[in-house]
This record gives structure tokens, sequence and C-alpha cells, in this order.
């Protein structure tokens, strides 16, 4: 991160403790593993302590283990017998000899529970539990010739028994990991798998007390916790699982949201995955943005306003739904099938809206703790975190439309985040190498932080404006000399850098004024006809820019050239009319290089394949439930004092002369009407 000026950074004594366990541990097929006891499955993590979501807690009775061997033996046969069974059926299987292990594997496949026949369903439980256990002891049999085998078990379901099972099969995953590295990216997938949401059905077994949802997540996690602690090194292997399994841009809010959550989860006992992670969501983000984009500029603005309007009433459904929005069932696609190919378009439309709008509203929770102390250590490396996305991922996506104010709205909780966020434009705008593309869209996102950040101090404006100008100089004296006339694709970042400009001055024009008076009236009109006084090298930066060879304001938007236009006569700032009279008469076309040498395009009087489109990425704020978060941040249009007035009065003279003009023809008519 680079900031405008010089910043001392917030700092915080921090411990050097001693490790309280070796350094050097031993490896195995999965890397670095922990002896099953450093892990504290019973004190830490089975037990979830409640969160602000109603997370229920899961508990887990530590003297459970301790009654093994005690309590569980099938048909008769102690743990020891079972765990004999096991051995040899595994050794057997390895010398083509499968029928003893077919009938263990067979045991964890999925089947039809009797309802009929309590005693028989109480009996295969027992069997389950026990059998878990004597595995347990020989997970280092379990090679890639028992794959089956392991397959079935990785895929039992496991989550809606009884406490003593679930801590047994948590167990078995914690060996089989650390003696079977194979197996580690299929257990963890497995696990990942219920990131989307666990079905409900996994928590209502028969013959096993009913299990919420939330346990069965919760219990997700503690496997996943125990895991990540025993072997520390399957965070590497996470890591690209979640990414994997991260829901297509098509799947509901509900999942998305669900999916993040656990995510959020994830990182409390993984923070190693921190970074990681939140890249992740703010990738997949910004694709569905700009997806939602697309599809909304194809649409009418009536539609899209309709359905920014479906999307609040049906946020607000499901608030008033609760528990009720939990559901088992999936959405009815049945629907679907009897809508036209316009209706469908429009509901995919609509889910995207609401998938966008529920993510950023979850982010801006996750954000917000970081910031509540702007100056803290956290909140450095929050923002350090933020600034990285926004480099990598955001910048060079093209069209990205709302997931860039995180940064718009956390950047303005402090001063030096403001600096901060403004310094990575201007180093990425102006850096030697960058290509122009990047710099170009570092100069937007520069223009629109600078012209629309409600905490963004008349200082800095004055800064940006004077940075921006002072490259604009530079680029115009290099380039004037040999300049024949406009031309986007030789001089992209020159008229990036005048358009940026021009954007500020619309919207900041006010901070551009040198100390006055008038600045500390509160009559807004006392700027009217006023030889204002402008900070130096504000006016003459713009004058020589537009008056040179380079004619900036053929090349720069049309709709932000006019309102510059405007508002610079109005305040006596400019005067550029005769200029754009004069372009009206040039074909860009006729400028355009290649490879050196001037070619006419062939593209007539469309100019506007030869101008910059007007993207400014802290456009408003268009999502319904999200936008809450920048109502407070953001900068509205403010008309000039005067000009709207002005502007009325000459609608008016001309709406006069019309009607004048049509009463002399009504009169006209008449006369010819009389004289036949």
């Amino acid at each position: 991160m680079v900031s405008l000026v010089p910043l001392g950074t917030p700092t915080a004594p921090t411990k050097v403790s001693k490790p309280t366990k070796p350094l050097l541990r031993r490896s195995t097929l999965s890397g670095t593993i922990r002896k099953f006891e450093d892990t504290d499955l019973d004190s830490d993590l089975l037990s979830v302590p409640p969160s602000p979501n109603k997370r229920a807690r899961v508990t887990f009775n530590p003297k459970v283990e301790e009654k093994y061997v005690d309590e569980f033996s099938v048909k008769g046969r102690s743990l020891d017998l079972i765990r004999s069974e096991v051995k040899r059926a595994i050794e057997g299987h390895a010398k083509g000899n499968s029928e003893a292990y077919d009938n263990i594997k067979s045991l964890f496949c999925s089947k039809t529970q009797d309802e009929d026949d309590e005693d028989v369903e109480e009996q295969r439980r027992a069997e389950i539990k026990t059998y878990i256990i004597a595995l347990t002891s020989y997970t280092s049999l379990l090679n890639s010739n028992c794959s089956g085998l392991v397959k079935s078990l990785i895929h039992f379901q496991w989550l809606g028994r009884d406490e003593s099972s679930v801590k047994a099969y948590i167990h078995f995953l914690g060996s089989l990991a650390s003696a079977q590295g194979a197996y580690v990216g299929m257990i963890l997938g497995t696990l990942v798998d219920n990131f989307a949401g666990v079905r409900l059905s996994s928590g209502r077994l028969i013959g096993y007390p009913d299990v919420s949802r939330e346990q069965l997540t919760s219990r997700v996690h503690v496997a996943l916790k125990y895991l990540l602690r025993l072997v520390p090194s399957a965070s590497g292997i996470l890591s690209p699982i979640i990414s994997k399994k991260f829901p297509f841009s098509d799947e509901t809010k509900k999942i998305h949201v669900t999916y993040i959550q656990n995510l959020m989860r994830l990182i409390e006992y993984a923070p190693e995955l921190k970074s990681d992670t939140f890249a992740l969501i703010t990738d997949k983000l910004v694709k569905i943005d700009v997806q939602m984009q697309v599809n909304l500029e194809d649409l009418d603005d009536d539609v899209s306003a309709a359905i920014v309007s479906a999307v609040i009433n049906a946020t607000h459904r499901d608030e008033e739904a609760g528990e009720i929005s939990q559901s088992e069932s999936d959405p009815d696609s049945s629907d679907d099938e009897d809508l036209s190919s316009d209706m469908k378009q429009l509901k995919e439309v609509q889910a995207n809206v609401e998938v966008m709008d529920a993510i950023l509203d979850l982010l801006f929770n996750v954000y917000t703790p970081y910031f509540e102390d702007p100056n803290s250590i956290e909140a450095a490396n929050m923002f350090e975190t933020l600034i990285s996305h926004f480099t990598n991922i955001i910048l060079p996506t093209y069209r990205s439309r709302h997931t860039q104010f995180l940064l718009f709205h956390f950047a303005q909780k402090a001063d030096h985040l403001v600096d901060l966020f403004a310094g990575t434009c201007v180093q990425l705008a102006f850096e030697a190498g960058q290509p122009a593309v990047l710099k170009q869209s570092a100069a937007a996102y520069l223009a629109s932080f600078v012209a629309r950040g409600a905490h963004v101090e008349s200082h800095v404006v004055q800064t940006v404006f004077e940075l921006i100008g002072s490259n604009l100089n530079h680029l115009r004296q290099e380039n004037e000399a040999t300049c024949r006339g406009p031309d986007l694709k030789r001089y992209t970042t020159f008229y990036a850098m005048t358009q940026a400009l021009l954007y500020i001055f619309c919207f900041r024009w006010r901070d551009l004024i040198a100390p006055t008076e008038l600045l500390e009236e509160n009559d807004p009109l006392a700027f009217v006809g006023q030889n204002l006084e402008w900070i130096p090298g504000v006016k003459e930066t713009l004058h020589n820019a537009i008056y040179s060879k380079l004619n900036p304001l053929k090349i720069c938007s049309p709709p932000i050239v006019s309102e510059f236009a405007k508002i610079a006569n109005h305040l006596r700032f400019l005067y550029v009319y005769p200029l754009l009279e004069t372009n009206k008469r040039i074909r860009l076309s006729q400028f355009v290089s290649k490879n050196g040498a001037l070619r006419d395009t062939g593209n007539g009087n469309n100019d506007s394949w030869h101008q910059l489109d007007a993207y400014f990425p802290f456009d408003p704020y268009q999502l319904p439930v999200s936008k809450k978060w920048v109502e407070g941040d953001y900068v509205m249009w403010k008309g000039v004092p005067g000009l709207d007035q002005d502007e009325d009065d000459e609608d008016e003279t001309a709406d006069e002369d019309e009607e004048e003009e049509a009463d002399v023809d009504e009169e006209t008519a008449t006369d010819e009407e009389d004289d036949e």
C-alpha cells in the first residue's frame, strides 16, 4: 500500500512466547501430525460455544471412551474379538479372500432401516459403533487395496447419531488421516460438502434423538477442527477443496450465504486459511457482480426497478419466515417449465441480484468488527487484505459494479485509510510499465473515490488533483510535439487522466477554490457571478490540457464533457463551447493510429468507438438491502447554485417562444380560412 503522505502506521507491542511443543514432528504420508492427546478432543473440539447466530452447543461426555470396552459387544463377542476379526478380514482381503471384508463393508453401506424390528436396528447400531472403534485400531492397514471399504466409511451417515458414536467416528477419521495421507482429500471434501447446507434428514435417523441443523453443522466443524489440529498439513489440501466446491453463480441465495457463513466459521479455528478464503469469496463475488451488471444493462430501467423491488419483497418474506426458510425441500423448478424465455431471464437476473445483495450484506457484517478501532493492528491487517483484493481481483476485472464498495466504505473509516487507498490508486495509475488498461481503470477508481467519498477531506481532493495534474502535464509535454490529432488508442493514459480531473471538478469544485470569505457564507448563491480564485495549478492544468493538440474534450465521454462545460462556464472557470462546436466537425476515425501510421477505420460519424467509456466505479449503489452500509459515506450529485435555475429559465423561455409561434400559426390559419 502506498499513501499520499507519510503516515505512522499504528503499532502494538507483541509478545514473543516460547513454543510449548517441539517444532519438529515426525512425518507420515499425510505430512506432519500431532498426537491424539495434543488435539484435546474432549474439552475443546467437542464443545462448540454459542454464537450470535444461535448455534446450538454440541457437547460430548468425556467418560464415554472409558466405557467403550465394557459397553460394546456384538452377538456376545467382546471388542477385542471384533478387532481381531477386522484385522483378519483386511489381511484376508489382501490375499484374495474378501468374504469377511465384504460383510464389514456392507455394514456401512446405505440401507433402508427396518422400522418394524427395533431389536434388529438396535443390534445393527451397536455393530456399527463397535466396528468403527475396531477399525480405528487398524487404519494403518487400510491402504489403496481397501479403498472400497474406506469410501463406504467416509460417506457413512454419522452426523445424526448419538454423541458417543459421533466421537468414535471423528476419532476414526483422525486416525485414518494420520495413517493414510492419500485419503485426506476425500475426507475433507466430504466434510466440506456440508458447507452448502446439511440436510435435515441427516439428523432424523431411526433410533436416535432428533438433531437440529445447527447441531449437525457444528459436528461438521468439530470434525474439521480436530483433523486440522491433528494433521496441520491438511490446511494446504483444504484450501483448493473449498475453492472447488464453492457454489456456482446460478445456485440460490441460501446456498451461497450458508457456504460463506461456514467459511467464516472455518477460519475461526484455521486462521492460516483466512487470506485465501477472503480472496476466494471476493473473486467469486466479482464474477457474479459482472454477470449481474451485464444482465441488468440488457433490461429497461423500469424492469430493473421492478427487479429491485422484488428483491426487497423477497428479503422481507425471508426475514418473516424465519425457520420456515430452513425447510428441507429444494426450490421447485417445475414452475420454470411454464415460463416464457423472457420471464426465465428476468427470474435469473432477480436471483443474481438477490445473491449479490445477500453476500455483500454478509461481508459488510463480517468486516465491520475489524474496523471498530480503525487505528488498531487488526484494522491495518484487514485493510491490507482488502487492498490486495482490490489490486489483484477487483481492479483487473472490467465493469465490476458493487464489490469495490467494500473498499469505499472501510477506507473512509479513518483519514489514514483514505490516504492509503488513494495512494494505492495513484501508484497503479502512474507506475511505469503498467498496462494502459489498468492505468485507465486505476484513474477511474481514484477520481470516483475522491469525488464520491463523503469523508474524503478537501486537502485529499486537492492533493489528488495536483498529482493527476502534474502527471497530465508531463504526458502532454511528452506527446504534443508529435501529435497529429485526438487518438484514443495512442494516448489512452492522457485521456483517462483528463477525464478523471473533469469528473473530480464536477463533484468537488468547491474544494478546489482558494480560501475565501465566500466559502464561509451559508448562501449557496454567493458563488454566482463571482470571479473565483482557484488553488494554484487547477485552472492552468485543465486549460493547457483541453486546448492541446491531443484535444481531450473530443475523446472524453460526452456526458462528462457536457456537464463540465456547463459548470465551468457558470463558474467563469473556462469557456469551452467554441471548442465543442469545432469538435463536432472532427471525425475521429481519421486520426486512429496503427503501427505508427494514421488509418481511417471507416466507421464514419460513429465517434463513440473512439471515445472513452463513462465508467466510474463508485456511481450510485443499487442493491436494495446492503446499500444501508454506504448511505452515510456517499456524496450524491448536487446541482451548482444558480445553474439549474438558469436552465429552467432557458427552458421556460424556449417554451414561451414555441407557444408564441404556435399562436401565430393558429392566427395565420384562421385568417386563411376567413379569406376563403
